[in-house]
């Protein structure tokens, strides 16, 4: 596929079918809704008296709690823990919240962590659009952020991300263990507006986004991110795997270096299968900065691509909001240059349907 479709909106309209394009542009429409969901929301004292917090979430659903726990790690008070399956763990009481994050409302593995956790007498929340968690909140009375799906037109959960990761620090906040106001909130809308124009269709001029999807193609792509960012590498690999098809994972500094140095010897192949995308930041402290630059020396002794994306924004919130908005791009382009559907995820659909027999 010609690098030339990424500023041929009729080509990418006809390749991306289902509109993830939208559903990228609507990211500010996506905060501010999920904002007006949460306004009457309230809570009894007792939820702000819980000793620790888990978030029970399957894929695109789960990333909101990534972030939070490396944007907030130094003011978080009380623990977090992320559930990525069917139980929560044992040391849940009445003393725990657990927040269920499920895009639509019908994912298998947190319905059945739910029935564990309201066994445990747990603080239980909901975010969802809908589906059996919304009815077990109407029929339970149980606390919930219910927001629709207008503004995320693909569908995709992971495309929901502003739905599901500021709806969750939205939660947390009405709770009282985290701080976002309405200036915050604004601020959010108003940096996915500018990155949307920066790393948008519409920039067919210096384009961060589609000068690295173009560079990235026929490679395996292994994001690395430190501290408050850790969040955003998770999500850029797993946007990259679902969206451009992509074998890609992620590492964080300074864990990276304490076993990964080692193994990027072999195979040889790696020279010409892998690049890596060093999320970095001027806002990391000393030592992580300097991490990133002995990082760089070790991947050029082994001949290993990597390609370097700075944030620009100003504040650890603003950063977030803008690697967000470039890793999605990224993926988005990465699956036009490569001839691909975004949306579709064929082999995800065929699992779920050899599951139900």
């Amino acid at each position: 596929m010609s690098k030339n479709i990424l500023n041929d909106i009729s080509a990418i309209q006809k390749l991306d079918s289902k509109n993830m394009l939208g559903s990228l542009e609507k990211l500010p429409h996506q905060v501010e809704e999920v904002w007006q969901c949460a306004k009457d929301l309230k809570f009894s004292a007792d939820y702000k008296k819980v000793k620790n917090i888990v978030v029970v979430g399957m894929g695109g659903s789960a990333l909101g709690a990534h972030v939070i726990k490396s944007l907030y790690f130094s003011t978080l008070k009380i623990p977090l823990e992320i559930v990525n399956g069917y139980s929560v763990p044992e040391y849940t009481d009445k003393n725990s919240l657990v927040i269920f994050s499920s895009y639509s409302g019908t994912t298998e593995e947190v319905l059945y962590a739910m029935k564990t956790a309201r066994i445990k007498k747990a603080k239980t929340v909901i975010i969802t659009s809908g589906g059996e968690l919304s009815e077990i909140a109407r029929t339970a009375k149980i606390p919930a952020l219910i927001f629709t799906t207008k503004n995320n037109p693909c569908g995709s959960p992971r495309m929901g991300l502003g739905y599901l990761i500021i709806g969750q620090i939205i939660l947390l906040s009405k709770i009282g263990f985290l701080k976002i106001g309405e200036k915050d909130i604004k601020q959010v809308i108003g940096d996915f507006e500018k990155y949307n124009l920066e790393f948008g269709v519409g920039n067919s001029g210096e384009n961060a986004a589609k000068k690295i999807a173009q560079a990235l193609q026929n490679k395996s792509v292994w994001y690395a991110g430190a501290q408050h960012l850790n969040g955003n590498t998770h999500i850029a690999a797993n946007q990259m795997n679902e969206n451009a098809k992509r074998f890609a994972g992620y590492f964080i500094i300074p864990e990276l270096n304490h076993h990964l140095m080692e193994g990027m010897m072999y195979p040889k192949s790696n020279q010409k299968d892998l690049t890596f995308v060093l999320l970095e930041s001027k806002l990391y402290s000393e030592k992580i900065q300097k991490r990133f630059t002995v990082t760089k020396n070790i991947l050029d002794k082994n001949k290993i691509e990597y390609l370097s994306y700075t944030a620009t924004a100003q504040n650890p919130l603003a950063q977030t909001c803008e690697i967000l908005v470039l890793s999605s791009y990224i993926s988005y382009y990465s699956a036009l240059l490569q001839g691909l559907d975004p949306t579709a995820i064929p082999f995800v659909d065929y699992f779920k349907q050899q599951l139900k027999k």
